[in-house]
């Protein structure tokens, strides 16, 4: 039996198979996912490619209304880009950002939150105290201060130098529930016979860490991480919306939506409404899956 039967045919599988929520939040996501990855070949236009562009076509509303133009299904924005193009181009920013932040997140959280947990004395001290520091900060604040420095240090940086710091100001106020989590975790663990016996029979600190108290506590990891990728793209979004997020030449889901803001109340509805109703139904089917996820892994509710 392969590995992938092995899964499907698990109490996880068999959690999955029998949830249409869980089934319909991942087919949402995968066509949300499969949308941003391959913009470049399923957009019907590229709303930024500035030789495409024709004022003319600015701000036309969505295909179905009496004014709209078969060409362009959701309408057009200010500067006559496609709305159904601008979507799948800026989902792939925002979900480009989200997973590299949450990626580096859990790197940072649990490998810091091994060291507390296992090491114990003035490591976990000193660290703990470290996120009590992080955490006395609302997370969009330490986000928007990096951002906000790091545009004002870099007014000319590329716009991949301006997602890097994005991407870190994330980072910096995500990785903290990693880390407690993973100590909390590890602390556990590391009483326990498996790990006693390996260290009497002298295997270092570090090889027991790596390869028999991480792969244990990697269960709620995985949960939150699931669930922390909505968190970041709504940051990420937050941000963009703010002004200090993307850059303008490469703009999210965020920063669609603060361009259509200007117009929402002159009629231009759809500028700002479709931007916003993709940012929702990305974070609500990842965090769908994120509950699946939880109880799916919760041996309690079995």
């Amino acid at each position: 039996m392969s590995r992938m039967q092995r899964i499907w045919n698990s109490d996880v599988g068999y959690s999955f198979r029998t949830s249409p929520v869980a089934i319909g939040a991942t087919l949402v996501a995968l066509v949300c996912v499969f949308c941003a990855v391959f913009a470049g070949w399923v957009a019907p236009h590229n709303p930024f490619d500035l030789a495409t562009l024709d004022l003319a076509n600015a701000r036309l509303p969505p295909a179905w209304t009496s004014e709209g133009s078969a060409n362009f299904v959701l309408g057009t924005d200010d500067q006559g880009r496609d709305i159904l193009s601008a979507l799948m181009y800026g989902a792939r920013i925002s979900l480009a950002v989200g997973f590299a932040s949450v990626i580096l997140s859990v790197v940072i959280g649990v490998v810091l939150g091994l060291l507390a947990g296992f090491l114990g004395g003035w490591v976990d001290a000193a660290l703990m105290r470290l996120c009590d520091v992080m955490l006395s900060f609302p997370a969009i604040l330490v986000a928007l201060l990096i951002a906000g420095v790091g545009r004002a240090v870099f007014p000319n940086a590329p716009d991949n130098l301006a997602l890097g710091v994005l991407i870190v100001s994330i980072t910096l106020t995500g990785w903290v529930q990693y880390a407690r989590t993973v100590r909390g975790s590890t602390m556990v663990e590391r009483n326990k016979e498996y790990v006693q016996a390996a260290r009497v029979t002298g295997v270092s600190s570090l090889r027991i860490m790596r390869r028999h108290v991480l792969p244990n506590v990697l269960g709620p990891v995985l949960v939150l991480a699931t669930i922390q990728v909505a968190t970041a793209i709504i940051t990420e979004a937050t941000l963009s919306f703010l002004g200090v997020g993307a850059p303008p030449t490469s703009p999210s889901l965020g920063t669609l939506i603060r361009i259509g803001n200007d117009y929402l109340f002159s009629g231009e509805w759809w500028i700002t409404i479709f931007p916003g109703l993709m940012l929702i139904i990305i974070a609500l089917s990842v965090n769908l899956l994120g509950d699946w996820l939880r109880d799916a892994l919760n041996p309690r509710l079995r």
